[in-house]
């Protein structure tokens, strides 16, 4: 049994390292850094979050060619709530890839979080037709996520700016997922409390490096509140190990206190944040 935890862990971690080249390629080209260029079909992953709105450029072989973030407030809890805004943004981001790319690209596909398929999948591509997109597919993040951190069977926790996704896949596809409202604008909430300062303030407390240590103390309960959902929605399950998605994964300290509370092997790729978008774009050009 021993050796099987052993080969699971460095299954893990071998697949992890093939993950981060292709996330610290994306990095490098991220704007307002130069796009790579190429002559092939170039593919977009969009994904409309609750704190960010993110679209990822890819060629025929996966290879990241750029990418654009921007700050939005246009999902709650899963659902668009500001549709006019989230096109607006989409459309910014790809008239700002046509000319760092030196032409339109004219595919995309988007994901939604399990369990929320109703009016969401017509409303996300819409988005994207709004903003010149053919679109190739809607896909569920989980299984956008695993594309990047390759593997077909295992547990995806997406901590995102709203919410707490748990998504167990085998063979590729997703058999259970669970999502509640706990992510990182509880932190904001409990620091702004604290410090009795905006929300606004808050979050930008949080982003600081400067703060982040001070901070932890301050927003552990809602580390340790994720950990109990995560520990609930998987019982039953016996899990070998959890695969980290999402910005609020990157806060300093939470991956390891998430591990000292489970007992379960964590692995947390470069930029959390940008997997499911890397992971939309390979499943535009998959299919």
């Amino acid at each position: 049994m021993i050796g099987t935890v052993h080969q699971i862990v460095e299954y893990s971690a071998n697949h992890l390292e093939e993950a981060n080249g292709l996330i610290n390629i994306l990095a490098g080209c991220i704007s307002p850094q130069p796009a790579l260029v190429t002559e092939g079909p170039i593919f977009i992953g969009v994904d409309v979050g609750t704190a960010n709105v993110v679209s990822v450029a890819v060629d025929r072989d996966g290879v990241p060619l750029a990418g654009e973030i921007t700050r939005a407030r246009v999902v709650k809890e899963g659902i668009i709530v500001n549709y006019f805004e989230a096109v607006h943004i989409v459309q910014s981001h790809i008239e700002s890839l046509s000319r760092r790319l030196g032409r339109k690209p004219d595919i995309g596909a988007s994901a939604i979080p399990p369990g929320t398929e109703m009016g969401n999948i017509k409303v996300t591509r819409n988005i994207l037709e709004a903003a010149g997109l053919e679109v190739k597919k809607i896909v569920d993040e989980p299984t956008a996520a695993s594309l990047v951190l390759g593997f077909r069977d295992g547990v995806v926790v997406d901590v995102g700016g709203g919410t707490t996704g748990i998504s167990i896949l085998e063979n590729g596809k997703v058999i259970y997922t669970g999502d509640e409202p706990t992510g990182g604008f509880q932190f904001d909430l409990v620091i702004a409390g604290h410090y009795k300062t905006s929300i606004e303030e808050a979050e930008m407390m949080k982003c600081d490096p400067e703060c982040q240590r001070m901070l932890f103390p301050i927003v552990r309960p809602v580390i340790e509140k994720i950990a109990t959902i995560i520990r609930r929605h998987l019982a039953g399950y016996q899990a070998k190990g959890l695969y980290f998605v999402g910005g609020t994964c990157s806060f300093p300290g939470f991956i390891r206190l998430i591990e000292q509370e489970l007992g379960i092997p964590t692995y947390l790729p470069n930029m959390p944040m940008m997997v499911t978008p890397l992971g939309i774009a390979l499943s535009c050009r998959e299919g």
